[in-house]
């Protein structure tokens, strides 16, 4: 089984920045892709980003392409997700994800609790 913690949410200014941190622990020779997801207060949970193992493959949703940076550490088995540029609109929870295949997160078979992040106007 696979554990993931998020870390780094809170409150931030619109135009602000804030970094989330994602460490994975249990059997993480289990996990390739990791990912990032968000779900804002009655919608649905939406893709955010994702990263491949070696890290050479990256996709972002459209809406943080520009503004987000998701990267990992395989060695601290730790995924990141430095976020720039905020607007309101991106405050929701966000939610770390990984799977045991494939090289973009498309169905995570792991989640963690998630970490809000709310942004002021």
């Amino acid at each position: 089984q696979v554990q993931l913690v998020e870390s780094g949410g809170g409150l931030a200014q619109a135009g602000g920045s804030l970094r989330l941190s994602c460490a994975a622990s249990g059997r993480t020779s289990d996990i390739y892709p990791m990912g990032w997801f968000r779900q804002a207060p009655g919608k649905e949970r939406e893709f955010v980003a994702s990263i491949s193992w070696s890290g050479g493959t990256i996709r972002y949703a459209d809406s943080v392409k520009g503004r987000f940076t998701i990267s990992r550490d395989n060695a601290k088995n730790t995924v990141y997700l430095q976020m720039n540029i905020l607007k309101p609109e991106d405050t929701a929870v966000y939610y770390c994800a990984a799977a045991r295949a494939g090289v973009i997160i498309t169905t995570p078979d792991y989640w963690g609790q998630g970490t809000q992040v709310t942004v002021a106007s």
